[in-house]
């Protein structure tokens, strides 16, 4: 969500409750995400939440420029007042990653092992110098970005796509009607789409190009995994992932206020997936 709405917008996400952080977190944010804005020359920063770990939490932070499909920026902070940047990492490490189970340790030092490696990419991997452990720190920017391509979402026609290619936010959107907050098909992933090629000339028919870019979240496997709510007596619709418990998203229909946020220990996601998994088909 947005830094600048960010009191608000954890109240319209927690029902009230803050999204579990304390009156001091959410002053130190808000004196402290301005200035990351300011410092890193960023078009926008949001909050992305927070991923508790055994001995400490991570507060994460994303830095946009103006193509706001372009690569993001991520930070975390153990205190919400001072931030590091995250490096990217190489793919191959990012896979390792993905496989790890259990909590964070809530430390960026702390390694772990790699989770599985035959013995000859272990062997590659030696030869080229590469140590068969992850460090916490890349661990958490390939979970940031998994989390971020599974169930990082926004309204529909929230952003314009220009025919550059170039991903922008849209200035005459005013947000949903509360008709078409209550529907899947209304939401977006917002990430490279993977669905769009196989959709019909008939399905096709109604779509803009220039806001119909993304692929929405109506044909979402496993199926129903999202709440749809109206909360406040429909002032404000929320959607919760059930893929990864922690991720809410809210929208206040009619208007341009709309964000996600995830607060959770990471390690149910892999739990729920395999228990769907497990249903016959």
């Amino acid at each position: 969500m947005e830094a600048e709405g960010l009191p608000g917008g954890l109240e319209l996400a927690a029902g009230g409750g803050g999204a579990g952080l304390s009156p001091e977190k959410r002053a130190a944010l808000g004196a402290s995400l301005p200035l990351l804005k300011r410092d890193y020359r960023f078009e926008a920063v949001w909050f992305w939440g927070c991923v508790h770990g055994v001995r400490g939490t991570y507060y994460i932070a994303q830095g946009l420029g103006a193509d706001r499909a372009a690569p993001r920026s991520r930070l975390y902070s153990l205190d919400c007042v001072e931030w590091s940047l995250l490096t990217p990492v190489a793919k191959e490490v990012g896979e390792q990653a993905e496989r790890l189970k259990g909590r964070f340790q809530g430390d960026p030092s702390f390694q772990y092992e790699y989770a599985e490696v035959s013995a000859e990419d272990a062997e590659r991997l030696l030869e080229d110098g590469t140590e068969l452990v992850i460090k916490e720190e890349d661990r958490l920017i390939a979970t940031i970005d998994q989390i971020d391509r599974a169930v990082g979402i926004v309204p529909r026609g929230a952003f314009v796509k220009t025919p550059l290619g170039s991903v922008h936010e849209n200035r005459n959107f005013e947000g949903l009607s509360l008709t078409e907050a209550k529907k899947l098909s209304s939401y977006f992933h917002f990430t490279e789409p993977s669905n769009l090629k196989n959709k019909t000339l008939l399905e096709k028919a109604n779509w803009d190009p220039s806001t119909d870019f993304l692929d929405s979240l109506e044909h979402d496997i496993p199926p129903g995994s999202w709440t749809v709510q109206p909360e406040k007596g429909g002032a404000v619709v929320v959607l919760r992932s059930l893929l990864w418990p922690g991720l809410t998203f809210y929208h206040v229909p009619m208007t341009k206020q709309y964000g996600y946020v995830y607060f959770g220990t990471v390690c149910l996601q892999l739990t729920n997936f395999l228990v769907w998994q497990s249903y016959p088909k």
